[in-house]
């Protein structure tokens, strides 16, 4: 049955603390995504059913592809309301921390949470979580947070309050971090996770078509980035695009804009490994995605402060965009050995 593979240890302490809860807080990573969102308000909808009141805080606000989910407009940025993000973190019971493994992923809300009293919970998917939480779920084998999520209000006991809206909420999830199941999608159980989903009546078309909203800077700038910013390393096994703020501004750009971008040049047949870097204030942002067993993880975590999955993983470098494309090229060779074999 789903969920029974969790922690029963975990799962006892998580049903104890969220029986006494009455105030309850969710927050996720610094410019969140499809799971970050989709978990928490999932969890909303869950706790909310329950009798609970909960806050969902973000460090910054969603992206516009995801406001269409049921619940978004009640989401809170500490980037907007600081103060009342304090307060709201002050007076609450519990607190969930989603999809994020360290408290400097959660950015400006880092500070909120650390000094917060209440107790911790955090469920999430990446590698080797920090030890902040009084209750810790990490399983990096899951697809997404979003299904380990699912797992976990299965273990609780609570499968039968998932309504429509939940469900949607973790669909949304589970296809941002699988590209619609294209990747990171190997588990059998996420199938069985997705096809109980759908009988609660998710439409996963709307959900995809929503999901891949753009507007028309946002396919102009997809478009030059692909045309002007596109280079080839390792011998045309490996993609790297850079898009700097001039490039950004020229297209107006708003955070989300470039969502998917990196996934592109895998559908070229000999690239492996793609490579997106952009500017952000203060820092290169650098999302990689790669086929077969190359483990951009590793690349990220060794070199770029991050990590991530095996196939889709991320991180940051502390420089200029000349400095971290020289730091790609020096160290992307040591990791060729891991290139799948190209098809005859």
């Amino acid at each position: 049955m789903i969920g029974n593979d969790i922690d029963k240890k975990s799962i006892k302490t998580l049903a104890q603390l969220t029986d006494k809860c009455e105030t309850v807080v969710t927050t996720c990573h610094v410019k969140p995504d499809g799971d970050a969102i989709g978990s928490s308000l999932a969890l909303f909808h869950i706790l909310s059913a329950l009798g609970k009141t909960v806050h969902i805080i973000t460090p910054d606000s969603p992206p516009r592809s995801l406001r269409f989910l049921p619940g978004c407009k009640d989401i809170i940025a500490v980037s907007a309301q600081e103060d009342f993000c304090r307060s709201l973190i002050e007076k609450a019971d519990l607190i969930f921390c989603l999809d994020f493994n360290t408290l400097s992923r959660i950015d400006r809300a880092e500070p909120l949470i650390n000094e917060a009293k209440a107790p911790k919970v955090l469920i999430d998917h990446h590698l080797d979580p920090d030890s902040f939480a009084d209750v810790t779920i990490s399983r990096p084998a899951e697809s997404s947070t979003c299904a380990l999520l699912f797992k976990v209000i299965c273990a609780l006991g609570l499968r039968p309050i998932i309504d429509k809206k939940t469900a949607t909420c973790l669909m949304a999830g589970i296809m941002t971090d699988t590209g619609n199941l294209s990747y990171n999608a190997n588990d059998p159980d996420l199938y069985v996770i997705v096809s109980d989903l759908l009988r609660l009546g998710v439409n996963k078309v709307y959900l995809w078509e929503r999901l891949n909203t753009k507007s028309r800077n946002q396919l102009r700038l997809n478009a030059f980035a692909i045309d002007k910013r596109m280079e080839s390393l390792l011998g045309g096994r490996a993609s790297l695009i850079t898009l700097s703020d001039d490039d950004l501004n020229a297209y107006d750009y708003i955070k989300g804009d470039t969502e998917g971008l990196v996934n592109i040049p895998l559908s070229i047949p000999d690239v492996a490994v793609s490579v997106f870097m952009h500017q952000e204030p203060g820092f290169i942002k650098v999302s990689m995605r790669s086929k077969g067993e190359f483990p951009v993880n590793k690349i990220c975590a060794d070199h770029f402060g991050g990590g991530g999955h095996l196939n889709a993983a991320g991180g940051e470098f502390k420089g200029s965009m000349n400095e971290a494309v020289e730091t790609l090229r020096r160290v992307l060779p040591d990791y060729a050995g891991h290139l799948p074999l190209l098809e005859k």
